[in-house]
C-alpha cells in the first residue's frame, strides 16, 4: 500500500498537482483501499440461508420475523368486559385504573431477610464508627441511638412489599387495567412457539396465576379447540369467578366461550400429571420470598410436558424475576425429579449462558414491545404499546437448525445504506452491528432492514472478543 501511495504521489507531481489537492486525493485513495481491504476482513456476520428461505419468501417475511403488527382482543371477550363494567358501575374508575397500572408497573420484589440483616449490620457498623467520635457518658443510651438510627434508615430505604388482596370491585378495576395489555404480551410469547414449532399442538394447558383469564383467551385464539383442558390456578376466588363470567359473556347464564376450563385456588403438587403447555403471566412478584418463587418454579417445571412460558413486566424487576426462574430451571438441582428430560432455552435467549444484560455496569432489562388495541374506555387511546419480558423453556424440543440466530434486543435504526442492530448472540455477548449491503451482502442487509425489535436475524455471527473495535469507517461490530 505504501508503494502504491508513492507511485500516485509522483504521478500527481508530474501532472502539476501539489499541496492540499494532492493530499486530499491521497486521503481518498487510502480510504478506498481500506474499504477494499475491509470487505475481505474476517469476522463479519453473514446471512444463514441453510433452510433455503430466500427462494420461498421475500425479505419482509423472512423466518426470523416474530413481531405482530397489532393485537386485538377477541370480540366476545371485549363485549363481555363492556357488559361487566356497564352493569357494575365503579366510582372513579379511570383514576383507579391509572393508579393500579402505575402501582403494578413500579412494584418490586419483597426484600429477603438475609439481605435486610446484612444491610442492618453494615449500617450499625457505620453508625457506631460515627458515634464513637461523639462523647457520650452512658453507653446504653448510645447503643439505643444506634439502634434507632439503623431501624429508621431501613424503614426509609426498604421497599415495603405487601401481598395484594383482590376484592370483587378491585378485580373489576384490574380487568379494565390489565386484561388487554396482558392478553397482548401473552399472545406475542405464545405466537413464537406457534410460528417456530408449527407441529406443536398442545392438548392441555396449566395457567398459574390465571387472574382474569388472559392466558386462556390468548391460547384459544392461537390453537383453538385443539386444547382440550385448561387448568386455571389463582388464589383469589374473586378472580376465578370474574374470569368465568368473562368467558360466559358477562352474565351468569351465558354459555362458556372456551370449553373444558377448570378453576382451582391451589397449585396441584403431584408431578405425575403434566401439561403440554404451562404458563405463568405477571404472577411471580406475588410470591413472598425467593425461596417460595424457587419452589413454585420447580413445581411448574415438573408439571411441564413441553413448554414453560413465563411473562412479566418489562421492568428491571420483571427481568430479574425471569432470570431467577431461568437459573432455577437450568442450574438448581431438583430433589424430586420425575421427568428426566433436560431443560433447553427456547426464547428469547439464543444461548444458556449468563445474561449479558446483567453483566453490564448499567443494568437495563431485556424487554420487548407489542402494539395492541385497548378496551374502549375514555382514558385509552386507539392503540397502546405493552412493554414486557418473557422466557420460554422447553423440555422435549432441543432446537431448530437456526437456533443460533441472534435476537434483536432494541429498536432497529434504519439509516441511508446501513442498519444499526443490537443483538444478543449465541456466544452470550451483545453486539452492535452496522450492517451494509457492501460489507455483509445484500441479502443480510435487506433482512436486517425488515426486522424489528424482538425478531431473530437469520445470520451467522462469528464469535468475537469483547474488546472488538471498529474495523473500518464503512461499518463496525462492537461487543458491549
Amino acid at each position: 500500500m505504501r508503494e502504491d501511495c508513492c507511485f500516485y504521489w509522483h504521478s500527481f507531481e508530474a501532472n502539476g498537482w501539489h499541496g492540499g489537492r494532492c493530499t486530499m486525493l491521497l486521503s481518498r485513495l487510502r480510504f478506498q483501499q481500506l474499504r477494499t481491504l475491509s470487505t475481505q476482513a474476517p469476522g463479519l456476520s453473514q446471512l444463514d440461508n441453510s433452510t433455503g428461505f430466500l427462494s420461498q419468501v421475500p425479505y419482509r417475511k423472512h423466518p426470523g420475523i416474530l413481531h405482530l403488527k397489532l393485537i386485538r382482543l377477541p370480540q366476545k371477550a371485549h363485549n363481555a368486559v363492556q357488559v361487566l363494567l356497564k352493569e357494575r358501575s365503579i366510582r372513579q374508575l379511570e383514576d383507579r385504573v391509572t393508579a393500579l397500572k402505575n402501582y403494578l408497573w413500579s412494584r418490586k420484589r419483597p426484600a429477603e431477610e438475609s439481605d435486610l440483616r446484612a444491610q442492618a449490620a453494615e449500617l450499625e457498623r457505620k453508625t457506631k464508627t460515627y458515634m464513637a467520635s461523639i462523647p457520650e457518658e452512658d453507653v446504653s443510651i448510645q447503643e439505643e441511638k444506634v439502634r434507632n438510627i439503623v431501624l429508621k434508615t431501613l424503614r426509609k430505604n426498604t421497599y415495603h412489599w405487601q401481598p395484594l388482596s383482590y376484592t370483587d370491585e378491585l378485580c373489576l378495576v384490574y380487568l379494565a387495567a390489565r386484561f388487554d395489555g396482558g392478553f397482548a404480551a401473552v399472545t406475542r410469547a405464545l405466537q413464537e412457539i406457534r410460528q417456530r414449532v408449527p407441529d406443536f399442538n398442545p392438548q392441555t394447558l396449566l395457567d398459574f396465576g390465571s387472574g382474569v383469564g388472559s392466558v386462556t383467551w390468548a391460547a384459544h385464539a392461537i390453537w383453538g379447540d385443539r386444547i382440550g383442558e385448561y387448568m386455571c390456578v389463582d388464589s383469589s376466588a374473586s378472580m376465578n369467578k370474574l374470569s368465568e363470567l368473562v368467558m360466559k359473556g358477562g352474565t351468569e347464564t351465558g354459555d362458556m366461550h372456551v370449553s373444558e376450563v377448570y378453576f382451582r385456588q391451589f397449585l396441584p403438587l403431584s408431578p405425575k400429571v403434566q401439561y403440554d403447555l404451562v404458563v405463568s403471566a405477571f404472577s411471580l412478584n406475588e410470591l413472598s420470598s425467593m425461596a417460595e418463587r424457587q419452589k413454585t418454579i420447580q413445581t411448574l417445571w415438573r408439571k411441564t410436558g413441553a413448554f414453560l412460558v413465563l411473562v412479566e413486566n418489562g421492568t428491571k424487576e420483571g427481568h430479574q424475576l425471569l432470570m431467577e426462574a431461568r437459573e432455577t430451571v437450568l442450574h438448581v438441582q431438583d430433589k424430586q425429579i420425575w421427568d428426566h428430560r433436560p431443560p433447553h432455552m427456547f426464547a428469547p435467549c439464543p444461548h444458556e449462558l449468563a445474561c449479558p444484560k446483567l453483566a453490564q455496569k448499567l443494568q437495563v432489562p431485556c424487554n420487548f414491545t407489542q402494539l395492541y388495541q385497548p378496551l374502549h374506555l375514555s382514558l385509552n387511546s386507539q392503540q397502546q404499546c405493552e412493554k414486557f419480558s418473557f422466557l420460554i423453556l422447553s423440555r422435549n424440543f432441543v432446537g431448530e437448525a437456526d437456533a443460533h440466530w441472534p435476537r434483536v434486543i432494541s429498536p432497529v435504526l434504519r439509516r441511508p445504506r446501513h442498519v444499526h442492530c443490537h443483538m444478543c448472540c449465541a456466544d452470550g455477548q451483545i453486539y452492535h452491528d452496522v450492517i451494509t449491503a457492501r460489507r455483509h451482502g445484500r441479502d443480510l442487509y435487506r433482512c436486517a432492514r425488515n426486522s424489528e425489535w424482538g425478531d431473530r436475524l437469520p445470520a451467522l455471527v462469528p464469535f468475537r472478543n469483547s474488546d472488538s473495535e471498529e474495523i473500518a469507517s464503512g461499518g463496525k461490530s462492537t461487543a458491549t
